[in-house]
């Protein structure tokens, strides 16, 4: 049996599906690993690391697609790419049914399996393959740091002779894993820390990396039973505006994560809002490629209101990719590993597998 991976489009994506130091371990499993030529060259990577790890190089994409038996990607192929597939190959990566809806339903019907890991349950058995996890723990990290370089102060109190330049004050709004993450970077570097999450249960969590969680009044646990935030109902948003709108003024650096999974971004910064913080401060929306948790935000756009700088990127992995790739690549050969059967030396559709059966386009 053959996995196979083939070049991204560069121009949105720099993150590879398959790193040399995961080829013995498919290898191990009895797979041949084919890759495209100049496959990671632009990660520093060069063909003859992978080839002395065993896998194959090939000049044709074409022929990776059209001897593969599973192909292995970051985002969903290019409709040419597509088209090129042939009944019962798989396809592994993060599809986004919900955008890419019409393009695999048509490779549904051609008995095409695919399998979008941005599905994967919530439980013990799928950590070691939770892309999203893994993901979102260095976006947390990289947009902190990627804000403090646009913040024009101090980030740390310091006492100097000449006086004290207090600490600056960051909020994260969403305590998922980029937001606790975001947390914990901040607070590493000397920032006062301030969190808000439609979750009570974030609030633990918050304040063990030494953050202050903001509580609405009277609120309720909105999560649901896969860990992720529940859409509020307009009484809590209000009361949740109210009390951001406050926090806000006193605020250096805002750092937003919230998401639904397969909806638009929830609007939780308003223009009215940003009118009323303070010149010099920056806002990183990493909810901006889903709409932005900021109103005003603009993809890949610095926007200045009045002082406030509004950042917000398609990809921010693209700056972390060497490291996005190796978690990313060790995510997928443990999904991998599940769905391949050792001993009938073939992938095997269990629907009673839970991680197979919840991450399966149907």
């Amino acid at each position: 049996m053959i996995i196979g991976s083939i070049l991204e489009n560069k121009n949105i994506e720099k993150r590879v599906a398959i790193t040399p130091d995961i080829i013995k371990k498919y290898l191990s499993l009895g797979l041949k690993v084919h890759l495209c030529e100049n496959y990671a060259s632009h990660l520093g990577i060069a063909d003859d690391e992978y080839e002395a790890e065993g896998a194959k190089i090939f000049k044709d994409e074409n022929e990776i697609l059209s001897n593969a038996n599973a192909i292995l990607q970051l985002n969903i192929l290019s409709q040419q790419n597509l088209n090129k597939l042939q009944k019962n190959q798989i396809l592994v990566g993060v599809l986004n049914p919900f955008t890419h809806h019409e393009k695999l339903k048509e490779l549904v019907s051609k008995n095409i399996k695919c399998f979008s890991l941005e599905l994967l349950p919530r439980i013990t058995r799928a950590q070691s393959m939770d892309i999203l996890s893994s993901q979102a723990n260095l976006a947390g990290y990289k947009a902190v740091i990627d804000s403090f370089a646009y913040f024009q102060k101090a980030i740390p109190m310091m006492m100097t002779a000449a006086g004290t330049i207090s600490a600056a004050k960051v909020l994260v709004v969403g305590a998922g894993v980029a937001g606790l993450q975001a947390i914990a970077t901040a607070k590493r570097m000397g920032a006062i820390v301030f969190a808000t999450d439609v979750r009570l249960a974030s609030k633990e969590q918050v304040e063990s990396l030494g953050g202050k969680f903001l509580t609405v009044e009277g609120s309720e646990n909105l999560e649901t039973e896969g860990g992720y935030a529940k859409e509020t109902t307009d009484e809590f948003k209000q009361k949740q505006e109210d009390l951001l709108k406050e926090t806000l003024k006193k605020i250096d650096i805002v750092i937003c994560t919230a998401l639904i999974p397969g909806k638009k971004a929830p609007i939780i910064i308003k223009k009215e809002m940003i009118d009323e913080m303070q010149a010099g401060t920056v806002v990183y929306d990493l909810a901006a490629s889903q709409g932005g948790n900021s109103e005003m935000t603009k993809v890949d756009e610095v926007i200045n209101i009045n002082g406030v700088k509004i950042m917000g990127e398609a990809n921010i992995l693209n700056k972390l990719p060497v490291s996005a790739s190796n978690l990313y690549a060790k995510n997928i050969f443990n999904f991998v590993n599940n769905l391949y059967d050792k001993e009938k030396k073939n992938f095997e559709i269990n629907l009673e597998d839970e991680i197979i059966e919840k991450t399966m386009v149907k």
